[in-house]
């Protein structure tokens, strides 16, 4: 996506400071850019956060807000404020009851799913696996042996059970991807729903539940994927008439409309996964488990420096300028909701008691 003229931004985030300071109405800026210099300043103030805190959640709270903002822009502009730092109010609470979810631990089986034709080598999960006493299954193209289509098939069958087991189980997908499959393996989101649902054993009277699963997507446009996988689960649960209790954790190591990248040596390791093997693996001392909250706060901080460079004054870092966009990945994580959930941000938004709304939400 071609970035947008920069003069273009700085007019439009002077236009909506001035209409939130004057109460002249704006509607809802459709680019991050405009949102984060004219409404984030405003936003941040209302909100009890670091600096460091506000800029690992502004991006989630601006794709809320955008997902709804025909329905922001119907109240005035005090009432919109109030309802964007509610929605902050409401990612944060959500953060903090995922965030000791365990993603790597004690009898937590890890299912890894690795590009054929790359020197990445079971071992980038074996290892860390063994390190906190989970459980590694491993699949990867033999060439002399094995077909793309029988490898695909043998994850998708791994990935069945954990859905059915009902045992704590975490997914890791390295190597390529776009919005529509793990490209890799030829796997598209729908089958990937389907595997889960039909995994789970759901019938009309036993709901659909995949909260024990933990998804991760290190490849091109996983959000994208996982975004589309959310959706489908719910459309295909909709459709066949069962209910869906909850949906799996989703963790991208790439932002929307993002790619991924890599580093190549002897061996290809994407930047996300070499970051968590070096955060909760190379690093002493080692946590008991490694938990959602670390991917969302020092996962995600370590990536932050991709593309981007610190500004140090004294002995402090103090913000950070950018130096190559197409180096920023940002990753993000996707927590499932529940009913109770749902009704709050109707409530939040103004929205009818029956108004569809996604069963996950984008955490940071």
């Amino acid at each position: 996506m071609p970035r947008p003229c920069l003069l273009h931004i700085r007019c439009l985030s002077l236009c909506l400071i001035a209409c939130w300071t004057t109460g002249a109405r704006a509607d809802f800026p459709a680019d991050f850019d405009a949102f984060h210099s004219g409404l984030s300043p405003a936003i941040s103030a209302r909100l009890d956060v670091t600096p460091k805190h506000y800029r690992q959640i502004e991006p989630s709270l601006f794709h809320l807000c955008l997902d709804h903002a025909d329905q922001l822009d119907m109240l005035s502009d005090h009432e919109r404020l109030d309802a964007i730092v509610k929605l902050a109010e409401f990612i944060d609470r959500k953060r903090d009851a995922a965030g000791d979810a365990i993603v790597i631990g004690t009898d937590r089986s890890m299912i890894g799913l690795l590009d054929p034709a790359r020197g990445l080598e079971p071992k980038e999960i074996t290892t860390i696996a063994a390190s906190y006493g989970a459980r590694p299954t491993v699949f990867k193209q033999d060439a002399a042996t094995e077909s793309i289509r029988q490898v695909a098939d043998d994850f998708l069958a791994s990935v069945g059970k954990a859905a059915a087991d009902g045992t704590p189980a975490t997914v890791v997908v390295l190597g390529h991807g776009s919005p529509e499959e793990i490209q890799s393996y030829s796997i598209p989101f729908g089958r990937l729903a389907d595997t889960l649902i039909n995994g789970s054993g759901a019938t009309a009277e036993k709901p659909v539940d995949l909260g024990h699963l933990v998804l991760i997507c290190d490849d091109c446009y996983s959000a994208d994927f996982l975004i589309n996988l959310g959706t489908t689960i719910e459309s295909r649960c909709h459709d066949r008439s069962l209910t869906l209790e909850s949906l799996p954790v989703m963790i991208a190591g790439t932002n929307r409309d993002r790619v991924g990248h890599a580093d190549f040596g002897e061996k290809f390791v994407p930047h996300f996964w070499k970051d968590v093997i070096e955060l909760f693996y190379v690093r002493r001392p080692r946590p008991d488990a490694v938990t959602l909250r670390d991917f969302f706060e020092k996962v995600d901080n370590m990536m932050y420096g991709y593309g981007r460079a610190p500004i140090v004054q004294g002995s402090q870092v103090t913000g950070y300028r950018l130096v190559d966009p197409t180096l920023c990945q940002d990753p993000v994580i996707f927590v499932p909701l529940s009913d109770a959930d749902l009704a709050e941000l109707r409530t939040i938004l103004g929205l009818p008691a029956d108004s569809t709304l996604p069963r996950f939400l984008d955490i940071g």
